[in-house]
This record gives structure tokens, sequence and C-alpha cells, in this order.
């Protein structure tokens, strides 16, 4: 197949062979957003996509599940990540009820991409944070300090909520979502993005 490369997309910039890049995918958060765009997610092109951006370090993808059939229903897509070069990290979701009676769900991931994203910082030139988040702000800020750039992908385009403001400020180059989707899109066949609704409805 015919790989993606940085020249051919004008939005990320051509990278050095040598440079060491770290991905790391907030599931749920990326989840909603492609949905909200209308599209779902090739896993295969999007590692196809970083691999030729520079030297791919590591590939984590984060998500929280609520129980076992939800479990059930992530499972073909954590084991088709685990076994294709992406590092899955997950936890059990919690079910709480807000003050108006509303069962809500925790499903966020930010600690344990944090973690991740600190540690690693000393092994990567570049950091890439798919996630629209606003509580990342002052990990990508963290991250900077220690002399890693950081791009942010998320969407604006969507409407409100997806990619705080601050986060977008704060990353070294921020992607609109959308202009990749034609060199990440899933097109036909056997889909790898499955989520159930109850991941990506919920709140952090």
């Amino acid at each position: 197949m015919d790989h993606p490369t940085a020249a051919g997309n004008r939005n990320f910039p051509a990278a050095p062979s040598s440079e060491r890049l770290g991905v790391f995918i907030d599931g749920p958060n990326l989840y909603a957003a492609t949905r909200a765009l209308g599209f779902d997610i090739d896993y295969q092109k999007l590692i196809d996509f970083f691999r030729v951006q520079g030297r791919l370090v590591r590939i984590f993808y984060y998500t929280a599940v609520l129980g076992e059939a939800e479990y059930s229903a992530l499972r073909p897509l954590v084991d088709w990540l685990d076994y294709n070069g992406y590092t899955v990290v997950t936890k059990p979701a919690k079910e709480y009820f807000d003050e108006s009676g509303r069962r809500r769900i925790k499903n966020s991931m930010q600690f344990e991409l944090a973690i991740d994203m600190l540690a690693m910082a000393g092994r990567l030139d570049h950091a890439i944070l798919l996630s629209g988040d606003g509580d990342f702000r002052a990990l990508v800020e963290a991250v900077q300090r220690r002399g890693v750039r950081v791009t942010v992908i998320s969407t604006y385009r969507s409407g409100p909520g997806f990619i705080a403001d601050e986060l977008r400020r704060q990353a070294d180059l921020y992607l609109e979502l959308v202009d990749l989707a034609p060199v990440i899109r899933h097109r036909s066949g056997a889909r790898h993005e499955t989520m159930p609704a109850v991941a990506a409805d919920s709140c952090s």
C-alpha cells in the first residue's frame, strides 16, 4: 500500500528521519471526535502515518471500560491494537450519580497518559497527543520544558467542546483531525474502530 508522507500532508511538517516520536491516544476522546465528524479510523493507516513522520518509539492507546459487556465490545479493537504495534492501557471506568441524580461515567485516563508521557519524555524529540481535553495543557507544558516538541491532534470543526483553546494554544503544533481524514479514515472491510456509546458519551 502507499504510505502517507509528511511532505504529502501540508499540516504536518517534514520531520527528520531520526526524530524520535511518541504517540499518545486518548481513546474515548478520539472516538467521540471522529463520530461527530462522521468517519471511522483505520488504525493500520494511523500507525503507518506516524511511522513515516520519524522514528516511532511507542504508540499508546488509552481507554477505560465500564464492565464485562463493554469490555467484550472493545475486545476486538484492543486485541487488534495489541498485535499490531500499539501499547494498550485500560482500567475500569467508575459509575456515579451527579447532584441532579443523573447516572454518570468517569472514564478519564488522564493520570495514566500523563505518567507515560512524562516517563517517555527523555527518550523523545516529539510527542503527539490525540485529545482535545484541556486538562492536558499542564502536561504539555511540562513535557515542553524537557525539550520535547508537542503536537496536538483534535477537532474544532465538528462544533465546540472537542478541543480546548488553552490546549491548542499550548501545543507547538495543532493539527485538525479533518485534515488527516483522507489518510487515516477507514473505507471498507473489517472495522478497527469499535467503542460502545457509553465510553464516548460519559464525562471525564
